[in-house]
């Protein structure tokens, strides 16, 4: 088995990309009455998004990755709680 322990540029790209694609889709699939906690999630989502750029623009691709994920974990957290109403198990972790 190939140990797979770099974080390349291009991997943070990949999964820039499919967050910011997640984000896109949780912002119009908000189930009625959940506003406020969906708000909570998208702005966590962003600011994580936002510290990733920054680590990016310094070169610091393990913090850029570490970020993402914390991203990415707060659009899976409001998909599991039943915050979003969304089916694509590309982008979400579901039930």
């Amino acid at each position: 088995m190939k140990i797979n322990n770099i974080i390349t540029k291009e991997k943070i790209e990949k999964y820039t990309k499919i967050t910011s694609e997640a984000l896109k889709e949780i912002k119009k699939n908000i189930i009625k009455g959940k506003e406020n906690y969906a708000k909570e999630i998208i702005e966590m989502t962003e600011n994580y998004l936002k510290d990733s750029e920054y680590f990016i623009k310094n070169k610091d691709f393990v913090n850029a990755f570490a970020a993402l994920n914390y991203a990415h974990g707060w659009i899976d957290s409001g998909v599991r709680l039943d915050i979003f109403d969304v089916k694509d198990n590309r982008l979400f972790t579901i039930k």
